[in-house]
């Protein structure tokens, strides 16, 4: 539904008579925010049928319940016991992935509630919302960057598994670090899936939740008011992230600035409206860097399309006002899309350095233990945000399959073996893979590819500049076998 290339070079121009129309609908109907384009809200009730006593018709509770259990499941991955037999720790990771905490008995894991340097709001995920899990938003497609044929939420049930299996979550014998595998391809399989590939895409057409009737029976807001609303919960941003610095929004995620969350100074931080998550705090760790601009680019589409949707005053959006929600999609979507792609750039070129440093350590007879721990870690958040990639509404099968080829379903082990299914039993089947030269010509090869294919700025651990002189040394042929 959008073209990803493009957005960093030129985006779709509306006329100018539209422009005027669009400013004359906002000043003329006053249905803009009290703050401007600063926050995300509040914004009027516009739904006719509605007679209940709501003022503010924004609601995206679900969605930051999601954030939040997504949180958790990064934070449980890590407590895997072998010698369990009651396999607690992957029970406490399907509570997490599967329950809709309508009795309140799911506690928030990350930002602690009980912090008294980032004291938080909510202390439950059902004091954002009863009704939402993660299992019921995942992808259901067949993930092919996966072995075994799996839906997306099939893929996060595996990994949980052997994560609850895993001393510390990380199997240092396959290669696989579960809290950054489970957390990275989370992000991407429900949280920018749902936005990009649902909320803003079949949801926005004509037909499919009308502006002009309630989202479903009772509801305050209208079908496209709480879309838009959702989609802006997935991404992650803090309501007031038009009046931060991208280092400000940066360190709300890290729990290291409480005065910059604190927006309606109450002491707390609403976990609703001033927290950062996921995606929006990926994008602020590009931005604040100088070169990207894609948390507020994201931030204010949403802000724009919102105040466009709320001016149609609870009637049917318009052919023109439906296009121009389009261009926001475009500009939405795009920036982040292209977050995930820098953040697979970024992270090909972690792996490359960390596999200089296995030689290193291979050679010398020493520092294998942490050059390891850097790589596996490394590893797993360049497999998930590549697998996360994958979750969006554009098919890129060349792009994919490439990624995937190079990439691989597990790491090069420094023995040269590496995982290339699973067996019927679920464990993983391995065999000898190429040697570290040809494996750190994939990884340049990556970012060479993602580089090529989306609009990156930041390229971040950029180390293509040492492509000629790797391939000289370890020669073209066979480097160009998964390619």
């Amino acid at each position: 539904m959008y073209k990803s290339t493009n957005i960093g070079k030129s985006l779709t121009k509306v006329s100018f008579v539209s422009t005027i129309a669009f400013t004359f609908m906002f000043t003329s109907i006053g249905f803009v925010n009290a703050d401007g384009h600063g926050v995300y809200g509040p914004f009027p009730i516009t739904e006719k049928s509605y007679n209940g006593s709501k003022k503010n018709s924004v609601s995206y509770g679900g969605q930051i319940a999601r954030q939040l259990q997504h949180n958790a499941l990064k934070k449980l991955a890590s407590k895997g016991n072998p010698n369990d037999p009651t396999n607690a720790a992957e029970k406490k990771m399907l509570s997490y992935l599967n329950t809709k905490d309508k009795s309140k008995t799911l506690a928030i894991m990350d930002p602690s509630p009980s912090s008294s340097k980032f004291p938080v709001k909510q202390k439950m995920i059902g004091d954002l919302s009863g009704g939402a899990n993660l299992s019921g938003k995942a992808d259901k497609r067949i993930q092919t960057s996966w072995p075994g044929n799996m839906s997306g939420v099939d893929v996060i049930k595996f990994m949980i598994k052997k994560a609850g299996k895993t001393s510390g979550g990380v199997d240092t014998r396959n290669g696989m670090n579960y809290p950054q595998l489970i957390s990275k391809y989370t992000m991407g399989a429900v949280l920018y899936h749902q936005a990009c590939d649902n909320y803003l895409d079949e949801k926005m057409t004509a037909s499919s939740k009308p502006n002009n009737k309630p989202y479903k029976k009772g509801a305050y807001y209208t079908g496209k008011e709480h879309s838009w609303d959702e989609a802006f919960g997935y991404w992650g941003a803090a309501a007031h992230t038009m009046k931060l610095t991208a280092a400000q929004s940066y360190d709300i995620a890290k729990k290291k600035d409480l005065k910059s969350a604190d927006y309606n100074n109450d002491g707390v931080v609403d976990l609703q409206t001033e927290m950062t998550y996921a995606h929006a705090y990926y994008a602020s760790s590009y931005d604040k860097k100088g070169k990207t601009n894609y948390l507020k680019n994201v931030t204010k589409a949403f802000i724009d399309g919102r105040q466009l949707i709320t001016s149609a005053d609870g009637n049917k959006l318009s052919k023109a006002q439906l296009d121009k929600i389009q261009d926001y999609v475009q500009i939405i979507c795009s920036n982040w899309e292209d977050v995930i792609a820098e953040s697979v750039f970024k992270y090909a070129g972690s792996v490359y350095k960390d596999l200089g440093k296995i030689e290193k350590a291979l050679e010398s007879g020493s520092g294998m233990d942490g050059a390891m721990s850097k790589y596996l870690k490394h590893w797993g958040e360049l497999k998930g945000f590549a697998m996360a990639l994958q979750a969006g509404p554009d098919n890129k099968s060349d792009t994919f399959n490439r990624l995937n080829r190079m990439m691989g379903f597990g790491p090069l082990m420094p023995n040269l073996s590496q995982v290339v299914g699973i067996d019927s039993s679920g464990n993983y089947i391995k065999d000898q893979g190429s040697s570290i030269g040809y494996y750190k010509v994939h990884m340049l090869k990556i970012q060479k590819l993602m580089a090529e294919k989306y609009a990156l700025k930041a390229k971040v651990n950029d180390a293509t500049g040492g492509m000629a002189a790797l391939l000289e040394k370890v020669g073209t042929k066979k480097s160009a076998e998964n390619d």
